[in-house]
C-alpha cells in the first residue's frame, strides 16, 4: 500500500484521540445532567469527529425514545492533558422511532374530515372562488351609457345572426314557449305533493336544525359554493361544491351551513419580511495593508529634504 492512499485514508476516518475516547466517565455525567435520572443507559459507541474531537453515544431509556442515542462531544486542545466538554444532544438512531413527516392542514385536509364547529377558511385569491356580480357597474335603465350598450348588444347579435345559422327559437309568449317553461313537454312531472316531500327529507338531512347548521358561522344562501337548483325548488335549496365541506354534491337547504363557507374566514396574504439591514451573508475583503494613496500624508517625501527637517 502506497504512503498516499494511506494518507487518504486516515483523512477520512481520523483515528480517535486516547484521552477523549478515555473519557466516558466525563460524557456519562454530561449526559445524565441533561437528561432526567435513571435515561442513560449503556456505553455503545466512540466516534472521532476530528482532531482531538471524540462524540460517545449512550443508549437512551427513555419511554416513547426507542433507538434514540445520547451523544456527547468532547474535545480537547493542541498539547493540553485536559478534556472538555463541548455539547450533548439527543440524537435518532438508524432504527428510532421518529414522528411522520409533518404535512400542512391544507394538503392534510380530506372529503368528510370536517365536523359541527370546525372552521374551514379560505385564502383571499382561492382559485375555485371569483368575484360575485355586485351590480355596480350597470348604468342605469335611462342614461345614455345603457342606450349605446343596447345598441352594441343589437349589433352584435345581427352580426352573429350573418355569420351563422341560429336554430329556430320559439317566440315568447306562444304555446309551446308556455309549455316549456311549465314542463308539460314530459309525459309527467313532480306533483305539489312529490315536491314537498323531496323537500322535507332534503331538509331534514341539510337543513337548518343539523348540529352542523346550527354550530355553522353563516348559512348556505350567502355561500360562494352553493349552486343554485332550476324550478321552483331554488327558491329553498341548492347543491353544494365544496369538496371539502359535509354535503359535498348533495342538495342542501339555503338555511343550511358549515364550516367551509366561502366568507366564513379568509386567510390573509402573510406578511412580506422587510430585507435584512445588514447583510451576514456575503463576506467583505479587507486589505491587511492600506494603500499607498489612501492616507493624507505621502508615504514618500514629494522633495529632498534638509538636516533640519525644512524643505
Amino acid at each position: 500500500m502506497s504512503a498516499a492512499t494511506t494518507r487518504s485514508r486516515t483523512a477520512r476516518t481520523p483515528v480517535p484521540d486516547r484521552l477523549c475516547a478515555e473519557a466516558v466517565d466525563l460524557a456519562r455525567a454530561a449526559a445524565e445532567e441533561a437528561a432526567a435520572p435513571g435515561v442513560v443507559g449503556e456505553h455503545v459507541a466512540v466516534v472521532s469527529e476530528g482532531d482531538r474531537v471524540v462524540t460517545h453515544f449512550f443508549e437512551c431509556e427513555e419511554p416513547g425514545y426507542r433507538g434514540w442515542r445520547w451523544a456527547v462531544t468532547v474535545a480537547r486542545a493542541s498539547r493540553a492533558k485536559y478534556v472538555t466538554l463541548d455539547e450533548t444532544v439527543l440524537l435518532p438512531g438508524s432504527d428510532a422511532l421518529l414522528a411522520p413527516e409533518w404535512v400542512p392542514w391544507s394538503e392534510r385536509l380530506r372529503p368528510g374530515d370536517m365536523g359541527p364547529g370546525d372552521l374551514l377558511p379560505t385564502e383571499a385569491d382561492d382559485i375555485r372562488l371569483e368575484p360575485g356580480y355586485t351590480g355596480e357597474d350597470e348604468p342605469p335603465p335611462n342614461s345614455a351609457v345603457s342606450e349605446v350598450s343596447q345598441e352594441m348588444a343589437d349589433l352584435v347579435d345581427a352580426e352573429d345572426a350573418e355569420l351563422t345559422t341560429r336554430p329556430a327559437t320559439t317566440s315568447r309568449g306562444s304555446i309551446a314557449a308556455v309549455a316549456d317553461e311549465l314542463g308539460m313537454r314530459r309525459a309527467r312531472v313532480l306533483s305539489r305533493y312529490g315536491l314537498h316531500a323531496a323537500a322535507d327529507r332534503w331538509d331534514e338531512a341539510f337543513g337548518a336544525k343539523t348540529p352542523m347548521a346550527q354550530a355553522a358561522p353563516a348559512s348556505c344562501v350567502t355561500c360562494a359554493f352553493l349552486v343554485p337548483l332550476a324550478g321552483s325548488l331554488r327558491q329553498a335549496f341548492g347543491v353544494c361544491a365544496n369538496e371539502f365541506g359535509p354535503a359535498d354534491g348533495r342538495v342542501v337547504s339555503l338555511s343550511y351551513g358549515c364550516g367551509g363557507h366561502s366568507e366564513a374566514a379568509v386567510m390573509p396574504k402573510p406578511p412580506k419580511p422587510a430585507p435584512h439591514a445588514l447583510d451576514t451573508m456575503q463576506v467583505d475583503e479587507y486589505p491587511l495593508r492600506p494603500a499607498p494613496d489612501s492616507g493624507s500624508v505621502p508615504a514618500e517625501a514629494d522633495a529632498p529634504t534638509e538636516d533640519l527637517g525644512h524643505s
